[in-house]
């Protein structure tokens, strides 16, 4: 984006607050809002990826005729008045919970990735998104938080599937003017440019600025004129460039996201570093107490009393490793304010027996707190990191761990979501994390529940259509149209299996006996079709290399279409998988899944799981609420036949005659009844409402129970 040259958003007075919405992404979980959104141009809503800025943009006549049209108007109202009520009233679970003065607190939360809404691509998969649910959920309940974070110029790869179905990486400079993002400028107009040195490395920032509801989040760009031109591509993409390029992105990430906090005179006094990318954070924070006059023991000491490090991987390979060599050189003048030789600056990020400096292990040994995103992956973690404890006991490995949570109000569709609102009452989303209130999910007719799903299938398949229409006329093959789900047909059993493509998550899992697969979903009377998409890391060739193998198998024509693969999987996408698909598979290595997200979005709009048990789905299974499948050891050489032949089980014996047993009414009634105890027993157990209120009780409170609260 370019400011100076940038046009003005210029919209008729009696409208004029659709800039306000637009520019604060409420809207995204709001369904009355992006509604009215829709409703100025509903084709240009679909085609802009739902991005109300690029919309108002390209409406400007319509926008004129609106602003006399009574029924906009008052849905307009309508929206602006809610709108106003949910980012300003005082009456919050935060000022309830802690008092009007605690306001003058806050967390800062670090993130390399914020999975926003898909107009803000500066995300890359289950960690992003669920540092964008965590502000979501930070904003419904008034938390007094900030995120740091970087702005993205070319966002994170586009997939696109060749011929052959190799994964092509593809970058786009995005177009950043129309988008719900605004640089930051002072007062007097002038554009914030932050000034960050480290020891002989100057650096300028610019700085933008997301509104979340309640929530800002500060982002970083290093594409400022008067950077060298190396400096300039630091933020260019996300997880871009050597292994120099990202030490860079992570110094700047954590040393200087602390130091712009400090600069913009923002109250944080609790930090929260998602995943090891910004442990220089705490590096810094030592640093700053140094300076202030304290020891290295008591800066630590005093550091640890104020942060907090959530690990999301028990991959070893997801650990972001630096050399010494690459590190010193960048760090030597930072040392003598630090009062630390090399080797005891080294040792700050040693991992026992291990070469080079852990941004992990730092983390650990630095924050005060430190929590796993699974029951099962905080005992992993205890495991994986008990070497930098070896005098503790196993479970006394100090690796807490807080189940991740998904934002309902963003990931629910929007039937079920008006569903919930005539039957369960409109203040279920602020009830949303009692498991008691969802009790009432048994009283709603089963028609309605089935009604509901089958539009949000509809809206999959339609969304699906439009995609392969726009391949289609950009020249791609008959071959790859069909691989991409040209013949999926909305009568039958949809199963959806979408995340990022890692070898450990064993895409391929359900193609191990294929003779047996194409029996069952060729099946005439009760057929199958399964929905595949996710991207690989565009360094991750084992990972194209699975989804080249699955785009083969959609492209043979003896599988009639029943096997596709959608390409470029993003947020947008994503929310209608969730929503639409019939029943969710998720077959991981275990115990390598540390949570697994996608899965509680799917339970959570009635859309069971067909899991392995583990991360979230070992905690969440109750054996009414979907299939759990119970892993093989590690030590088995037979685990892919064994584990495939219980997923092949499972389709046969229980849910495809389960799914297909409908009524004399047309209504399946004891799918729904899976599908009513799915949302029943996820909904209020894994949302992030819950997830944020139990990081507030377990790790922020102490920062605002220092101010007491009014008698």
């Amino acid at each position: 984006m370019n400011p100076e040259n940038h046009k003005e958003l210029i919209l008729p007075e009696r409208i004029s607050r659709l800039k306000d919405l637009a520019y604060n992404l409420w809207w995204a979980w709001h369904p009355e809002a992006r509604f009215l959104f829709r409703d100025i141009d509903p084709i240009l809503w679909e085609s802009s990826s739902h991005n109300p800025v690029l919309l108002l943009y390209r409406s400007t006549e319509k926008l004129l005729q609106l602003a006399k049209d009574p029924r906009f108007l008052a849905h307009y109202d309508q929206v602006v008045d809610a709108f106003d009520h949910d980012t300003s009233c005082s009456d919050t679970w935060f000022e309830r919970r802690f008092g009007k003065d605690a306001r003058n607190q806050a967390v800062a939360y670090f993130s390399a990735e914020f999975g926003l809404h898909a107009s803000l691509p500066l995300y890359s998969g289950g960690l992003g998104v669920l540092a964008g649910d965590h502000l979501k959920s930070a904003s419904d309940l008034d938390l007094p938080l900030v995120g740091v974070g970087f702005m993205y110029p070319k966002g994170y790869v586009t997939q696109r599937l060749g011929p052959d179905g190799w994964q092509q990486n593809i970058y786009h400079d995005l177009n950043w003017d129309y988008a719900p993002i605004l640089p930051l400028y002072r007062p007097n107009g002038e554009r914030v440019i932050f000034d960050f040195s480290f020891g002989s490395w100057q650096l300028k920032i610019a700085v933008w600025l997301v509104h979340i509801g309640r929530v800002s989040l500060y982002l970083m760009d290093t594409n400022v004129e008067g950077n060298s031109p190396s400096d300039r591509e630091i933020t260019t993409q996300l997880y871009g460039g050597d292994h120099s390029m990202r030490l860079r992105q992570e110094i700047v990430l954590g040393v200087g996201g602390l130091r712009l906090l400090r600069f913009l005179g923002i109250p944080a006094t609790f930090f929260h570093a998602n995943e090891g990318h910004a442990a220089f954070l705490f590096v810094e924070l030592l640093r700053e107490k140094i300076a202030a006059g304290l020891s290295l023991e008591d800066a630590k000491n005093e550091t640890a009393q104020e942060t907090l490090f959530t690990t999301h991987t028990p991959v070893p390979a997801g650990h972001d490793v630096f050399e010494a060599q690459l590190l010193m050189p960048f760090f030597q003048d930072y040392l003598k304010e630090l009062k630390l030789s090399q080797e005891q600056f080294l040792d700050l990020g040693r991992s026992p027996n291990e070469d080079g400096w852990n941004m992990t292990a730092l983390a650990l040994k630095l924050a005060g707190k430190k929590n796993a995103v699974s029951k099962r992956h905080g005992q992993v973690s205890q495991e994986m990191w008990h070497k930098l404890w070896p005098e503790k006991p196993l479970h006394e490995v100090p690796i807490d761990y807080i189940t991740n949570g998904v934002h309902l109000g963003f990931w629910v569709q929007s039937d079920l979501q008006e569903l919930f609102n005539k039957r369960l009452g409109i203040h279920w989303v602020k009830a949303q994390d009692n498991p008691g209130f969802w009790e009432g999910i048994d009283n709603i007719p089963d028609h309605e529940i089935w009604h509901a799903h089958l539009k949000a299938k509809g809206r999959l398949l339609s969304i699906l259509g439009h995609r392969l229409k726009s391949r289609w006329q950009e020249g791609a093959e008959s071959g790859q149209i069909l691989a991409q789900g040209a013949l999926l047909d909305h009568d039958i059993l949809t199963i959806g299996f979408a995340r990022r493509f890692a070898t450990y998550k064993r895409a391929d899992l359900i193609f191990h006996d294929l003779e047996r697969l194409k029996k069952i979903i060729l099946d005439s009377a009760r057929p199958v079709q399964f929905i595949f998409a996710g991207k690989a890391h565009p360094a991750d060739d084992n990972g194209k290399a699975l989804i080249q193998q699955i785009f083969r198998i959609a492209k043979d024509p003896a599988l009639a279409g029943h096997i596709s693969f959608v390409e470029d999987y993003d947020m947008q996408l994503a929310r209608y998988l969730v929503q639409g698909c019939d029943l969710w598979l998720n077959n991981p290595v275990p115990p390598l899944e540390a949570c697994g997200t996608s899965g509680q979005k799917a339970a959570s709009n009635g859309v069971p799981n067909l899991s392995i048990l583990d991360g979230w789905w070992e905690e969440g299974f109750t054996g009414t609420n979907g299939w759990g499948i119970e892993g093989i050891g590690k030590e088995s050489s037979d685990r892919n036949a064994e584990e495939a032949a219980k997923i092949y089980h499972a389709l046969e014996s229980h849910i495809i005659p389960l799914f297909y047993d409908f009524g004399a009414d047309a209504i399946p009634h004891g799918w729904v009844k899976v599908m009513k105890e799915a949302i029943r027993t996820s909904a209020p157990r894994f949302s992030a409402q819950r997830m944020v209120k139990e990081y507030v009780e377990k790790f922020y409170s102490h920062t605002f129970e220092k101010v007491p609260a009014p008698i």
